[in-house]
Protein backbone atom coordinates (compact mmCIF):
# COMPACT_ATOMS: atom_id res chain seq x y z
CA UNK A 1 0.00 0.00 0.00
CA UNK A 2 1.30 3.53 -1.36
CA UNK A 3 0.64 6.25 1.10
CA UNK A 4 -2.02 7.61 -0.84
CA UNK A 5 -3.92 4.59 -0.32
CA UNK A 6 -5.79 4.24 2.45
CA UNK A 7 -7.24 1.06 4.27
CA UNK A 8 -11.03 1.11 3.47
CA UNK A 9 -11.52 -2.14 5.27
CA UNK A 10 -13.42 -0.96 8.17
CA UNK A 11 -16.95 0.68 7.55
CA UNK A 12 -19.52 2.76 9.48
CA UNK A 13 -23.21 2.00 9.21
CA UNK A 14 -23.72 5.42 7.19
CA UNK A 15 -21.53 4.58 4.72
CA UNK A 16 -23.84 2.01 3.94
CA UNK A 17 -26.66 4.96 3.30
CA UNK A 18 -24.75 7.89 1.66
CA UNK A 19 -24.20 7.77 -1.88
CA UNK A 20 -20.27 8.82 -1.36
CA UNK A 21 -19.85 6.32 1.53
CA UNK A 22 -19.85 8.05 5.40
CA UNK A 23 -18.31 11.18 6.77
CA UNK A 24 -15.94 8.54 8.68
CA UNK A 25 -14.02 5.73 7.17
CA UNK A 26 -13.61 4.42 10.58
CA UNK A 27 -15.25 4.50 13.98
CA UNK A 28 -14.08 6.49 16.43
CA UNK A 29 -11.83 6.22 18.70
CA UNK A 30 -13.32 4.91 21.83
CA UNK A 31 -11.20 7.47 24.32
CA UNK A 32 -13.41 10.96 22.54
CA UNK A 33 -16.14 12.02 24.60
CA UNK A 34 -18.42 13.31 21.82
CA UNK A 35 -21.35 14.15 24.40
CA UNK A 36 -19.41 16.44 26.01
CA UNK A 37 -19.44 18.56 22.59
CA UNK A 38 -22.50 21.20 22.72
CA UNK A 39 -23.00 21.22 18.76
CA UNK A 40 -22.19 18.09 16.72
CA UNK A 41 -24.12 15.56 14.19
CA UNK A 42 -25.78 12.78 15.96
CA UNK A 43 -23.32 9.53 16.32
CA UNK A 44 -25.44 5.99 15.40
CA UNK A 45 -25.54 5.20 18.90
CA UNK A 46 -27.20 8.07 20.01
CA UNK A 47 -31.12 7.66 21.02
CA UNK A 48 -33.52 9.27 18.56
CA UNK A 49 -34.88 12.50 19.24
CA UNK A 50 -38.57 12.25 20.14
CA UNK A 51 -40.54 12.95 17.33
CA UNK A 52 -43.02 15.75 18.51
CA UNK A 53 -39.32 17.83 19.98
CA UNK A 54 -37.92 17.28 16.13
CA UNK A 55 -41.73 18.21 14.71
CA UNK A 56 -41.77 20.97 16.86
CA UNK A 57 -38.33 22.39 16.07
CA UNK A 58 -39.06 21.55 12.30
CA UNK A 59 -42.54 23.55 12.44
CA UNK A 60 -40.93 27.11 14.45
CA UNK A 61 -37.99 26.62 12.15
CA UNK A 62 -40.49 26.90 9.58
CA UNK A 63 -42.15 29.59 10.57
CA UNK A 64 -38.61 31.70 10.71
CA UNK A 65 -38.25 30.16 6.95
CA UNK A 66 -41.23 31.61 6.09
CA UNK A 67 -40.85 35.06 7.88
CA UNK A 68 -37.32 35.32 6.24
CA UNK A 69 -39.14 34.38 2.80
CA UNK A 70 -41.61 37.59 3.37
CA UNK A 71 -38.45 39.88 4.78
CA UNK A 72 -36.58 38.95 1.36
CA UNK A 73 -39.60 39.48 -1.06
CA UNK A 74 -40.55 42.77 0.82
CA UNK A 75 -36.48 43.68 0.38
CA UNK A 76 -36.66 43.08 -3.26
CA UNK A 77 -39.40 44.77 -4.13
CA UNK A 78 -37.64 47.35 -2.34
CA UNK A 79 -34.10 47.59 -3.63
CA UNK A 80 -35.68 47.68 -7.20
CA UNK A 81 -37.55 50.95 -5.87
CA UNK A 82 -33.62 52.45 -4.46
CA UNK A 83 -32.70 52.42 -0.86
CA UNK A 84 -29.38 53.13 0.91
CA UNK A 85 -26.36 51.33 0.71
CA UNK A 86 -27.00 49.74 4.24
CA UNK A 87 -30.38 48.40 3.43
CA UNK A 88 -29.20 44.99 1.64
CA UNK A 89 -26.20 44.21 3.92
CA UNK A 90 -27.81 45.27 7.17
CA UNK A 91 -30.93 42.48 6.13
CA UNK A 92 -28.46 39.88 5.04
CA UNK A 93 -26.30 40.00 8.41
CA UNK A 94 -29.24 39.42 10.57
CA UNK A 95 -31.02 36.65 8.01
CA UNK A 96 -27.64 34.97 8.15
CA UNK A 97 -27.28 35.39 12.21
CA UNK A 98 -31.09 33.95 12.62
CA UNK A 99 -30.04 30.68 10.09
CA UNK A 100 -26.99 30.11 11.91
CA UNK A 101 -28.61 29.90 15.60
CA UNK A 102 -31.46 27.50 13.84
CA UNK A 103 -28.54 25.40 12.13
CA UNK A 104 -27.05 25.86 15.62
CA UNK A 105 -30.73 24.47 17.43
CA UNK A 106 -30.75 21.43 14.91
CA UNK A 107 -27.14 20.35 15.76
CA UNK A 108 -27.70 20.71 19.69
CA UNK A 109 -31.22 18.46 19.52
CA UNK A 110 -29.99 15.85 22.24
CA UNK A 111 -29.48 18.99 24.99
CA UNK A 112 -32.42 19.29 26.85
CA UNK A 113 -32.75 23.34 26.62
CA UNK A 114 -30.18 24.45 24.70
CA UNK A 115 -31.96 23.77 20.91
CA UNK A 116 -35.21 26.05 22.18
CA UNK A 117 -32.72 28.82 23.91
CA UNK A 118 -31.15 29.20 19.58
CA UNK A 119 -34.45 28.59 18.35
CA UNK A 120 -35.74 31.58 19.95
CA UNK A 121 -32.44 33.66 20.03
CA UNK A 122 -32.95 33.74 16.34
CA UNK A 123 -36.33 35.24 16.08
CA UNK A 124 -34.50 38.80 17.91
CA UNK A 125 -32.46 39.17 14.42
CA UNK A 126 -35.55 37.87 12.24
CA UNK A 127 -37.98 40.06 13.79
CA UNK A 128 -35.30 43.02 13.61
CA UNK A 129 -35.32 42.41 9.99
CA UNK A 130 -38.87 42.12 9.48
CA UNK A 131 -38.95 45.72 10.91
CA UNK A 132 -36.49 47.37 8.67
CA UNK A 133 -38.08 45.60 6.08
CA UNK A 134 -41.20 46.95 6.86
CA UNK A 135 -40.90 50.44 8.38
CA UNK A 136 -37.79 51.44 5.80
Amino acid sequence: MTTVEQNRSTRTEAAEIMPFGGWEITPAPTGSDDRAALFRFPAADDPAPSPARLLTMALYAAALGLAGVGVGLRAMVTVFGGTAFWYVPTLSLFGLASVALVVGSFLSIHRPALPWLLLLGATAPLAIDVLIAALY
